[in-house]
């Protein structure tokens, strides 16, 4: 069955997980939790976007971000591209660092925010990290308390509705984590609509979303339709990626920007940075691609291409 598109609801909330592939670590180092908020940061100064609250565990991540006007695909895009490529640069590797796609529910604010918050923040002591949540470093939890800043971090909603003070907000809001942290940890979203598994909220709060339109943000990164259209034609991704001028491997880049073009997964100049070649010249041979109809991914055509790349890897090894 195909999956469900996306809800798009400009001014949603939205709780995100994003997960290792096969659940392996998604951080090696400190360095690499430090990087992925500079990624966030980034990404939702540039979509305007808003995040009320984050977990880095050790395997996944939990984020709950408030998008504008543009779709979240757009945003966690960015986050989960730029994280992916700054870690495989240091490690040998051509798979996926992420499952393909994360996880999101589009959730009733009003109901929910403020036990998502202290949901999130509990993770590392669910995950027996620690024994408290201010001991674990990479959360939104200490900011909360007030204990560090993070200038991409809102907490005055969330802390808003505990108390109009911001020094009563956080003693009240210690006391509801701590409540919920000395007995069993409720999950909040077991409150699921049955109607519409995307959504954290009830029927109520579902009829009165507006119309959402579809998020078609593309559901996979450049670096993961590399990898798989590499997987595809038994070819290394290095290979795809080395400077080689092969025949062979410039047909592979040729479908790889064709279908980032028709996904909408990259442009052109996207394309050619990733390969470090001109994007006139990627063009190009896209256009003519397009122009011939044995190359316009028709089976013979592709068995004829895999057979030749094939051979090129093989020379290589």
């Amino acid at each position: 069955m195909a999956r469900k598109a996306r809800l798009h609801v400009p001014g949603g909330l939205y709780h995100v997980t994003l997960r290792g592939n096969h659940r392996q670590p998604i951080f090696l180092a400190d360095s690499d939790r430090t990087a992925l908020e500079s990624f966030v940061a980034d990404a939702i100064r540039r979509h305007d976007a808003r995040v009320h609250a984050f977990c880095w565990m050790t395997n996944h991540i939990h984020l709950l971000v408030q998008v504008a006007t543009e779709p979240l695909g757009r945003v966690m895009q960015r986050i989960g591209t730029r994280h992916a490529r700054f870690v495989q640069r240091r490690v040998e590797t051509t798979g996926h660092l992420f499952e393909r796609r994360y996880h999101a529910l589009l959730v009733d604010s009003e109901r929910y925010l403020l036990a998502l918050v202290r949901y999130i923040h509990l993770n590392p002591v669910r995950g027996g990290l620690v024994a408290e949540p201010a001991a674990y470093p990479w959360s939104s939890h200490r900011c909360y308390l007030g204990l560090e800043t993070r200038p991409w971090l809102t907490t005055e909603r969330t802390l808003g509705m505990l108390a109009a003070d911001p020094v009563a907000a956080r003693t009240a809001y210690r006391k509801y984590v701590a409540e919920a942290a000395a007995g069993p940890i409720v999950s909040p979203f077991a409150d699921r609509t049955r109607c519409d598994g995307r959504i954290l909220g009830d029927d109520g709060f579902r009829d009165q979303l507006p119309a959402p339109a579809c998020d078609t943000s593309p559901s996979v990164t450049l670096d993961e339709l590399i990898a798989r259209t590499c997987e595809e034609f038994s070819v290394a991704p290095a290979l795809v990626l080395s400077a080689s001028r092969a025949r062979a491997l410039n047909r592979v880049r040729t479908i790889i920007l064709l279908r980032a073009l028709e996904g909408r997964i990259a442009n052109c100049s996207e394309v050619a940075r990733r390969f470090g070649r001109s994007a006139a010249a990627l063009s190009q041979s896209a256009r003519r691609a397009r122009q011939d109809p044995r190359q316009r991914n028709s089976l013979a055509g592709l068995n004829a291409d895999r057979d030749r790349v094939t051979a090129v890897a093989t020379s290589k090894r």
